[in-house]
């Protein structure tokens, strides 16, 4: 028998709620509460900011009487949203050991049990069902952040954890790389209205694109070994100015999570310490190091209006998060024009993250979610390894500082014809 669209809603919230239960069941109790720097989170706080989303935005506004399940976690657990009252500082989330881990579990399941009874009295309010699924694809976001976070808070670790087990085999072959053309001219970009997006992704219009030439996949571990041997983090004349200044500040030589043993190199990963993949797609690099390889090899970074118009059409299909695979590998598809579009790496773009015309933000505290971020930050395309497949659009625009590193970011280059 198919399920009604109230059933529907039910079965993906209790689905997703659980899968990120799932992604965290097999840490201990002390990784639960580690935050090795201020643009990261404990596990525990992710699981519990999810949950204050649903409480906040939903239960106090469509269930009479709601009782809170504790008064405190309204400041505790709100994340940004100003308009809401003052949010408990980040810097200072992995100071808070309580409430427990065991307790953060317990407000989850409350706020479920309450989630469920609404969906059941209220199942074809409209606006209901589209806060939910707002409130799902928050959480889905926040599931990728674990396993960001859950890496780069391990990878201080000299003992190099293991998350979760995995058995590899490289590949040893890279589809040799070339360029497609493209003519460009006056395109439509931006969500087209059908199914969800967010706020940051419309509203679809046209812009005009000049011919350009796109690569048929992202640039590779081995490639960028190639850029470190050529002394690309020694030679100025590649790096933007404050790219150059974070190499020098921060001690750059190579990716994040790289090493060097023995004249080889090693990486982080969430499966412990392994040797680089040379035919998989390099990560954990910033804009800045992005750009500065592109000049290196006589390219540039797309825009995310090639990279949109380039991709239009191109199934969503590539290495997610469901893999449980948490690293880029090197296995391509032998029947794609561009192999890894979508998952294994975000692919950073050259375009600052600003408004669309005519864009205009979520009516009340939501309109807090995108918008007042549009400064000063990157727009990333297609997902990573460590995206729910289900999360990710050809529209979706994802959004990090440039000098920011521990996300799953690499590239690949264009040019102009």
């Amino acid at each position: 028998m198919p399920l009604t669209k109230d059933k529907e809603v039910q079965k993906e919230y209790q689905n997703i709620r659980e899968y990120t239960e799932k992604l965290v069941s097999n840490l201990e109790t002390e990784d639960f509460v580690v935050q090795a720097a201020t643009h990261v989170s404990p596990a525990k706080w992710h699981l519990a900011h999810t949950t204050w989303f649903f409480e906040k935005f939903i239960l106090e506004a469509f269930l009479p009487h709601y009782v809170h399940f504790n008064n405190e976690f309204l400041y505790l657990f709100n994340s940004y949203y100003e308009t809401v009252g003052t949010p408990h500082p980040q810097a200072r989330r992995g100071l808070i050991t309580r409430p427990t881990v065991e307790e953060t579990y317990s407000y989850r399941h409350y706020v479920d049990e309450h989630m469920s009874q609404l969906l059941d009295e209220k199942s074809d309010n409209e606006e209901l069902q589209e806060l939910v699924e707002i409130g799902l694809q928050h959480e889905q976001q926040h599931q990728e952040l674990i396993l960001m976070d859950i890496k780069y808070n391990f990878s201080f670790n000299p003992l190099h954890p293991v998350f979760r087990d995995n058995n590899y085999e490289p590949s040893s072959h890279t589809p040799e790389l070339s360029f497609y053309e493209i003519d460009g001219g006056l395109v439509e970009v931006g969500h087209s209205g059908e199914g969800f997006c967010f706020d940051n992704e419309g509203p679809r219009h046209k812009t005009y694109l000049a011919p350009y030439q796109l690569a048929n996949r992202p640039v590779t571990n081995g490639e960028f070994i190639d850029f470190i041997n050529a002394d690309g983090y020694e030679t100025p004349d590649y790096w933007l100015s404050d790219g150059w200044q974070k190499v020098n500040e921060e001690n750059w030589v190579h990716p994040q999570y790289w090493m060097k043993r023995e004249n080889e190199w090693y990486v982080y990963t969430l499966s412990g310490l392994q040797k680089i993949d040379p035919h998989a797609p390099v990560s954990h690099v910033s804009f800045y190091e992005a750009d500065a390889y592109a000049r290196w090899a006589g390219k540039r970074l797309p825009t995310e209006q090639e990279w949109e118009h380039a991709l239009e059409g191109h199934l969503i299909e590539g290495h997610f998060m469901e893999d449980d695979f948490y690293q880029p590998h090197s296995q391509y598809s032998t029947n794609e024009t561009f192999h890894k579009a979508f998952g294994d790496v975000w692919e950073w773009t050259q375009s600052p993250y600003v408004p669309y015309p005519r864009n205009k933000p979520l009516d009340g505290s939501l309109g807090e979610y995108n918008a007042k971020f549009m400064a000063n930050q990157i727009v990333l395309k297609g997902g990573s390894c460590v995206t729910p497949q289900s999360h990710i659009r050809l529209t979706y625009r994802n959004f990090f500082y440039p000098h920011m590193r521990w996300a799953f970011s690499g590239f690949r280059l264009a040019d102009d014809l």
